[in-house]
């Protein structure tokens, strides 16, 4: 009974990852063999070799980088089973040996981070135009209507956020499976009237292309590196579902499909060049256009679903991490505490979104802008793993440099053959990927430099406590402080007692922390600290992925010997308004005033920790920077 149960859990997860997981790369076979064939910019000419040598690139390079790189080796690197560039970032910091191997590693998982939010705001545009430009098959009269179309339908998807994906996301297997189906069942139509095209799975094919058009077969893969967008997501969503169902469901369901379906408008071109204005739709027999147009619309809502879901749990991490401001973060399910909804990471990527869609109006020429993202994060991947691959499992420097080497020798090709899309469309993201990267980087430092500030300005806690043990009027009741420096006596603290010539009977100076692993179990989250008979230290740690839920935490204080009830018990805060000094050259003035905006603009750290908000005091005061 026990492993047939965990035998059917498997394959439930592995239900669930279609959707979740592979919702990006399962959609590319609506746009990749169009967009290498009629790339407006260097189109690869049809002829019989040329299309057995790109089918032979795509395969092999979802054999190469999907298969081998992510699936097999990549989704070893976890972070205590959670995987995605934040948590492959917090793990090499652990290896790193001195200030300068931090901030290169950092800066590295930042930027690769930053890189994620432009293929959150690409991967929704193409893949819903992509979807609704099969009605432009059906008729012609239907192209005027087809941006209009596509942007109901996105808005209609960000609306739609703030009621959670719970209720959706059981929808999500099923519908990827009859898509996965679908495209299998279109290939192997094809592929009967054409089995010449199966010569491609040799990969000689794709040697004999690069060497018989050297320049072309370097170009051509700016646009064949769209059949393995959405890899990334595979290390990142491993955390929901674990390596053995993800794994099952790419072997299993997911590789067959795609490389079916890729072989099957391979076929379609050799018997039909003129079916390039559509080969994903053309394989479809005419009476099925309609209802796979809806299909296809339903699994790209599905792919930018898993994107947007992606976008929210990164900026989790990154506020949990103290790269990012404090934000509304608001819970979907009761259930699955990852199933959350951030107001405005949501709106900001519809209006994104949006400008991508009417901008450049179809997904031929939107497909220039993709890939230089997606390939930049996947060499920062690479090179992360390196240091993972080296110091936690101990590979040899000739094994590292053999397996690694490889890998980022592949990714840096393609890289490089989606740079020169840069001018046509690719700067967006990484315009966009800077942007972020700049955030995160003022934020973090912005912080550290308010941190500072505050601790030359503090009493060390130590000195206060042996002050206050001389005769303080006590009242009733117990005093939480909350602070981010243990050894220095809050500002809040300081303040109280300056206005209110009086202490509580109990006294405890809260730290919460967040560590670098993804979960800390809730026994083991909080420390306290007997300082006297009046006053404790209080240290909670939280995991990245934790819910940063302090009255929950608090709840395991008795076993440590300090009994709290909670209904007299009040929470004080500081709350710092910070004034500019000018000159002063700790931080540029631009990067300044974007850290002043965005610290005064922080959600509110009474509701981020949910603390119960009529035991909540804020006392304020002025800050110079």
């Amino acid at each position: 009974m026990s492993e047939s149960h965990h035998k059917s859990h498997t394959a439930a997860l592995a239900l669930a990852a279609l959707g979740v997981v592979y919702g990006d790369i399962g959609t590319s076979p609506l746009y990749t063999i169009k967009e290498i064939f009629a790339n407006p910019h260097y189109p690869v000419p049809i002829t019989h070799d040329n299309i057995l040598g790109m089918l032979s690139i795509v395969l092999w390079s979802l054999l190469i980088i999907v298969a081998l790189k992510y699936v097999v080796f990549i989704m070893r690197a976890d972070n205590k089973g959670e995987g995605g560039i934040m948590a492959l970032m917090a793990l090499v910091l652990h290896h790193a040996k001195s200030r300068r191997q931090i901030a290169i590693l950092m800066t590295l998982g930042l930027f690769g981070a930053a890189l994620f939010y432009g293929d959150s705001v690409i991967t929704p545009a193409i893949s819903v135009l992509s979807a609704i430009e099969g009605l432009e098959i059906a008729t012609p009269a239907f192209k005027p209507y087809i941006v209009p179309l596509s942007l109901v339908v996105l808005f209609i998807l960000f609306i739609v956020q703030k009621n959670g994906t719970a209720k959706m996301g059981g929808l999500f297997g099923p519908v990827m499976i009859l898509w996965f189906a679908t495209l299998a069942i279109l290939g192997i139509h094809a592929i009967a009237h054409e089995p010449r095209v199966l010569a491609a799975v040799s990969p000689h094919h794709a040697l004999r292309f690069f060497i018989s058009n050297p320049l072309l077969g370097f170009l051509s893969l700016g646009s064949s590196v769209l059949a393995v967008t959405g890899g990334e997501a595979l290390y990142a969503d491993m955390g929901h579902f674990g390596r053995k169902p993800v794994r099952i469901a790419w072997f299993g369901l997911v590789l067959p499909s795609l490389v079916l379906n890729y072989f099957g408008q391979g076929a379609l071109l050799l018997h039909d060049q003129n079916a390039i204005a559509n080969p994903f739709y053309l394989l479809a027999p005419s009476w099925a256009l309609y209802p796979m147009v809806i299909l296809s619309t339903l699994a790209t809502v599905i792919a930018s679903q898993a994107v947007i879901s992606g976008a929210y749990s990164m900026t989790r991490q990154a506020i949990q991490l103290g790269y990012a401001p404090r934000m509304d973060i608001q819970h979907t399910s009761s259930q699955e505490i990852g199933q959350i909804y951030l107001p405005g990471v949501n709106w900001i990527l519809l209006i994104a979104v949006a400008i991508l869609v009417v901008g450049f109006g179809s997904s031929g020429k939107l497909a220039a802008a993709y890939g230089i993202a997606v390939t930049g994060t996947m060499v920062i991947t690479t090179l992360l793993a390196f240091i993972v691959a080296r110091y936690q499992w101990h590979w040899s420097k000739p094994k590292c440099f053999l397996i690694l080497g490889g890998f980022l020798l592949v990714d840096i090709i393609y890289f490089s053959a989606n740079a020169v899309k840069i001018i046509d469309g690719g700067w967006f993201p990484l315009a966009l990927g800077l942007v972020v990267f700049l955030v995160m980087t003022t934020w973090k430092r912005g912080r550290d430099l308010v941190h500072d500030r505050l601790a030359s300005e503090g009493m060390p806690l130590k000195q206060f406590v042996e002050i206050m043990a001389e005769a303080v009027p006590k009242i009733q009741g117990t005093a939480i402080f909350m602070t981010s420096d243990i050894n220095s006596t809050p500002h809040a603290l300081l303040h109280s007692i300056k206005h209110y010539k009086s202490l509580h009977e109990r006294v405890v100076i809260l730290t919460a922390e967040t560590t670098d692993v993804p979960h800390v179990p809730k026994a083991e989250r909080i420390l306290i600290t007997k300082l006297s008979e009046q006053f404790y230290l209080a240290k909670i740690v939280f995991g990245f992925m934790d819910e940063p839920d302090v009255p929950d935490a608090l709840e395991s204080c008795a076993q440590q010997g300090l009994e709290l009830e909670m209904m007299d018990t009040s929470f004080f805060l500081g709350r710092e308004t910070l004034i500019p000094q000018v000159g002063v050259g700790l931080m540029t003035r631009w990067r300044e005033k974007i850290f002043v905006t965005m610290f005064r603009n922080a959600g509110s750290a009474a509701s981020y920790f949910m603390l119960p908000p009529n035991r909540v005091v804020e006392l304020g005061s002025q800050l110079v920077l």
